[in-house]
């Protein structure tokens, strides 16, 4: 993980996933953590594939990591697709390298209560559980069923109390810990079937229904010549464009360009979204605005990045594409069942 020393004695909960999309109730686990466990951290491991989980619909891994660091927007949530490096697949696998790497560290992995059930269906499940303290967050609909599927049964005597969850990343595995806090209703699944897919018509989101957004029938060179001169013309640095055609759902191009200071990154996403609305391309939402650091905007079939050189440099979009190309490219293996 980008700037965490290996000898860090942080107290650390992982949440992995496929984040596909990332939502406010990855969000919502991640803050009860730090607030409910005492953590000083949590990491979001997004997984290049989740075994359990078909890649049909899967947005490419840069697409999931990016989008996932602009929701998250928290100096204590890390966002990183460790597994790429570490050359793991399964969570058991994970978390055993994690632990070689950070040996001092107090890892916790988190999930929601809904995943409960889901746990026989992991590669050494049981040596998950003997392996890092577990935290279950209470997920809607999932409470007593979750309490009572087989993984929990079959732990029952190492569950601590609620009362001791601040503890639970101190405590020798296996240990493990129900937090029944407020709920959140937000799943991926339930976003990716109301998602409106490319082919049908345009001009809704689930954010945003009432508002008209752009109108993709328009060329799309023709809109992304419109964001080069756009970027060009306020003297954006570095501009860079991925072919996203055949690899993604959700654009046909994605632009990086940098701006020297949070006002010019302000300022170039604000006069490329006015210009493309000028152009008729609709409402263009512009995220990020706030920090200044990192501003998406949203054009439809081109998404445009620009950021300040620093988190540029750190988050590596164009490497993390680098990566999944590669990744695109090897044969895939036979799959097993359990994750």
């Amino acid at each position: 993980m980008p700037g965490v020393p290996r000898d860090t004695r942080r107290r650390i909960g992982l949440l992995g996933g496929s984040f596909n999309p990332a939502h406010e109730g990855h969000r919502h686990v991640s803050l009860e953590a730090l607030k409910r466990l005492g953590l000083d951290e949590v990491w979001w491991l997004v997984s290049p594939q989740n075994p359990l989980k078909s890649d049909d619909g899967m947005e490419p891994l840069a697409s999931r990591v990016a989008r996932a660091k602009q929701l998250a927007h928290h100096p204590h949530i890390k966002v990183e697709a460790p597994e790429l490096l570490l050359g793991t697949r399964y969570t058991l696998d994970t978390v055993q390298a994690l632990r070689r790497v950070y040996p001092h560290a107090h890892f916790v992995w988190l999930m929601g209560a809904d995943i409960l059930p889901q746990l026989v269906d992991w590669q050494g499940w049981r040596e998950l559980f003997a392996a890092i303290p577990i935290a279950a967050f209470a997920r809607p609909g999932w409470s007593y069923a979750a309490l009572q599927s087989a993984a929990p049964r079959a732990f029952a005597r190492y569950r601590i109390a609620v009362g001791k969850a601040r503890t639970l990343a101190s405590c020798p595995p296996p240990a493990w810990c129900f937090i029944p806090s407020r709920l959140d209703n937000h799943s991926a699944t339930a976003i990716r079937a109301v998602r409106p897919r490319r082919t049908k018509a345009k001009g809704k989101t689930i954010s945003d229904q009432t508002r008209t957004l752009p109108d993709r029938s328009k060329s799309t060179d023709a809109q992304l010549a419109l964001v080069r001169r756009s970027l060009e013309d306020d003297k954006a640095d570095d501009i860079v464009v991925i072919d996203l055609k055949g690899k993604s759902s959700f654009a046909d191009y994605m632009v990086i360009a940098t701006g020297r200071s949070n006002r010019q990154v302000v300022a170039i996403a604000d006069h490329l979204a006015e210009k493309m609305k000028q152009a008729g391309h609709g409402y263009i939402p512009v995220e990020g605005k706030q920090g200044g650091d990192w501003v998406l905007v949203d054009g439809g079939d081109v998404v445009v990045h620009v950021l300040r050189p620093q988190p540029r440099a750190f988050y590596a979009l164009e490497k993390m594409w680098a990566l999944e190309n590669e990744i695109a490219a090897k044969p895939k293996a036979s799959r097993r069942k359990r994750t």
